[in-house]
C-alpha cells in the first residue's frame, strides 16, 4: 500500500472533484417539479432535460478519454470542472427552456471530461494490487455524491429554488482552482512520459465515437462494458421512480425517502471502502461481479414484496451496496486489460454508463405510467440475464473479448 499512501493527497482531491460533479447531477432531482411550475414546462420536457445531460456525456466521453491520454489528466480535469461550474451557474440563472437544455448539455460535456481523466489518473498512481481499493474510493465518492445530491438539493432549495445550482457552481469553481494549484500531473500519464503507444493506440485515436462503440465488441473488456451499461440502466431505472413508488404504494413522506436514500448511500460507501480491496484480492473481479449482479437483481425484485419502512430500508441498502461494489470491480477489471489505453477505456466506460443513464429513466418513466411495479420488474429481469451471462463467462473461463466470436 506504499504507493497508494504516497499518493493519498492526489487521490483525495480526485475524490472531491468527482463527488462535486455527481452531487451536482443529483441536485436537479427534487427541484425539477418546482421548475416545471416556475417555467411552465411539461413532464416530457423534464425527461428530455435528464436525458440531455447523459446524451452529451455519452457523445464526448470517448474523445475525452483520448484527450486525457494525449494532453494529460490534470489539464482535462481542470477544464472539465470549469465547464461543469459554468453549467451549474447557467442552469440556476436562466428561464427559457432552450437555455436549460444548453446548460444541462454543457454539464454533460464537463462530466465527460472529468470522469475518464479521474479514472485514468487513479490507474496511473496505483499498482495492480492497489487498484481495486483506489477505484473503490473513487466510486464511493461517485455513489455518495449521486445519491445524496437530491437530499442536498432539497435542503438548499429552502433558501431559494436556484440556490442549489449556484452552490454547486461555486464548489466546482473552487475545486478547479485547487486542482490547478496543487494537483501534480501523474508521472505515468502519456502526456508526461510520452511513451510510444504503438499502432493500436494510434488507430484508436482516429476512430469516431460510432466506430469505437461498434468495434468495442472485439475488445477483451467488452463484457465488462455490457455490465457497465446494465448496471447504469438498472440503477437509473431503480432511482428514477423510487420516490414516486414508495409515495404511491406506502405513503412515505419526503423525510422518510430522504433518510432511506441518505442511509443507503453513506452505509454503502463505508462498506465499499472497507471491503472492496479485500473482496477483489480474495475472490477476483469476475466472482465479485457475478455475486453482486445476482443480489442486486434479487433485491430490486424484492422491493415489490416488502411492506414496512425498515424492510424497504434494508432492501434499498443492499441494492445500493451491490451497485457500489460493482462499479470498482468492473473498473478494476477493465483497467487491468487496458494496458496503455487507460484514458480511452475509461472513456468507453463513461460512454456505456451514459447509455444506461439515458435508457434507464426513459424506460422506467414509461413503464411507471402503465403500472408502478413494472420498472422494477424490468430492471430485475435485465440484471438477472446479465448475471446468467456472467456465470457462463466465469464457468467457461472466457475473456470478455471471446464472447463476440460466439454471439
Amino acid at each position: 500500500m506504499a504507493l497508494l499512501t504516497r499518493n493519498r493527497g492526489a487521490l483525495l482531491l480526485l475524490m472531491v472533484n468527482i463527488f462535486i460533479v455527481f452531487t451536482g447531477i443529483g441536485l436537479v432531482v427534487p427541484i425539477m417539479p418546482a421548475y416545471m411550475e416556475l417555467l411552465h414546462i411539461t413532464g416530457f420536457t423534464v425527461g428530455l432535460l435528464v436525458a440531455a445531460f447523459s446524451f452529451t456525456q455519452f457523445l464526448f466521453s470517448p474523445v475525452a478519454g483520448r484527450w486525457s491520454d494525449a494532453l494529460g489528466r490534470k489539464r482535462i480535469i481542470v477544464v472539465g470542472m470549469l465547464i461543469f461550474a459554468v453549467s451549474e451557474f447557467m442552469f440556476g440563472a436562466v428561464n427559457a427552456p432552450v437555455l436549460l437544455f444548453a446548460a444541462r448539455m454543457l454539464g454533460g460535456i464537463g462530466a465527460a471530461l472529468i470522469f475518464p481523466a479521474v479514472m485514468a489518473y487513479t490507474a496511473d498512481i496505483t499498482t495492480e494490487e492497489e487498484r481495486g481499493r483506489g477505484m473503490g474510493l473513487i466510486n464511493a465518492a461517485i455513489s455518495t455524491g449521486f445519491i445524496i445530491g437530491p437530499g442536498i438539493g432539497g435542503y438548499l432549495a429552502e433558501f431559494g429554488i436556484r440556490i442549489p445550482f449556484y452552490a454547486a457552481g461555486i464548489a466546482g469553481l473552487l475545486a478547479a482552482i485547487i486542482t490547478l494549484t496543487i494537483l501534480p500531473e501523474s508521472t505515468r500519464s502519456p502526456a508526461t512520459s510520452k511513451p510510444d503507444m504503438g499502432a493500436a493506440q494510434a488507430k484508436v485515436k482516429t476512430q469516431s465515437l460510432a466506430s469505437q462503440l461498434l468495434r468495442s465488441y472485439q475488445a477483451p473488456y467488452f463484457f465488462s462494458l455490457i455490465i457497465v451499461f446494465v448496471m447504469a440502466f438498472g440503477l437509473a431505472n431503480y432511482e428514477t421512480v423510487f420516490s414516486l413508488f414508495v409515495y404511491k404504494k406506502f405513503g412515505f413522506t419526503t423525510q422518510d425517502i430522504a433518510f432511506i436514500i441518505t442511509f443507503g448511500s453513506i452505509a454503502g460507501a463505508v462498506v465499499q471502502v472497507a471491503l472492496i480491496g479485500w473482496l477483489l484480492n480474495r475472490f477476483g473481479e469476475k466472482k465479485v461481479i457475478s455475486v453482486c449482479l445476482f443480489f442486486v437483481a434479487l433485491f430490486v425484485l424484492l422491493t415489490l414484496f416488502v411492506h414496512t419502512y425498515w424492510l424497504i430500508l434494508v432492501v434499498t441498502f443492499i441494492v445500493f451496496l451491490g451497485m457500489d461494489i460493482l462499479r470498482p470491480a468492473i473498473s478494476t477489471q477493465m483497467s487491468k486489460l487496458a494496458e496503455e489505453q487507460q484514458g480511452f477505456v475509461a472513456g468507453l466506460n463513461s460512454a456505456y454508463t451514459s447509455l444506461g443513464n439515458i435508457a434507464g429513466p426513459i424506460v422506467a418513466g414509461a413503464l411507471f405510467d402503465v403500472n408502478i411495479n413494472y420498472p422494477y420488474v424490468s430492471a430485475s429481469i435485465v440484471l438477472g440475464i446479465c448475471f446468467l451471462l456472467s456465470m457462463w463467462v466465469l464457468r467457461g473461463g472466457k475473456q470478455a473479448g471471446q464472447l463476440k466470436a460466439e454471439m
